[in-house]
């Protein structure tokens, strides 16, 4: 016998209180995961193998080595966290929304805090810049694949 032969009890479990909360936070962890292994993959592959510190001179090279892996990083963890917010709140704007990108932007704000002393104003500015990319990048590209 399942709960929801309870007489009073929601037959489906969009009905509960908690459900839209639920939602969020399956999207919010499918996010992490997602962040966590592309960082991990961008930390052991690039920044150990590709980036020396004649390429991290320029500012083209921290272009190509940080701030662009970071965006794709960003951008998967939106997609991820939106792709795996479920009907019936994928169709609240507001909720979809905060599923998608609420991960990349405190990754972001943990970021900052830990290197606040050290962030130069080009990599306060360009990390920014790679957080609004990689959030529109990823929440559009989930909502192109929700529309077709």
């Amino acid at each position: 016998m399942t709960r929801y032969s309870y007489p009073g009890t929601p037959t489906h479990r969009d009905d509960g209180r908690g459900a839209a909360v639920f939602a969020l936070a399956r999207a919010w962890a499918a996010g992490i995961v997602v962040l966590v292994v592309t960082e991990y993959v961008q930390a052991t592959v690039v920044y150990e193998h590709v980036a020396t510190p004649e390429r991290m001179e320029t500012f083209g090279g921290r272009l190509l080595l940080i701030h662009i892996p970071n965006a794709i990083c960003l951008a998967l963890a939106a997609w991820a966290a939106a792709r795996v917010h479920r009907e019936p709140f994928r169709d609240s704007l507001p909720q979809h929304v905060t599923a998608a990108i609420a991960v990349p932007i405190v990754a972001q704000l943990l970021n900052m805090a830990v290197q606040w002393e050290e962030m130069a104003a080009e990599g306060l500015f360009m990390s920014n810049a790679v957080l609004a990319v990689g959030c529109v990048s990823g929440y559009m590209v989930a909502r192109l694949q929700d529309d077709a």
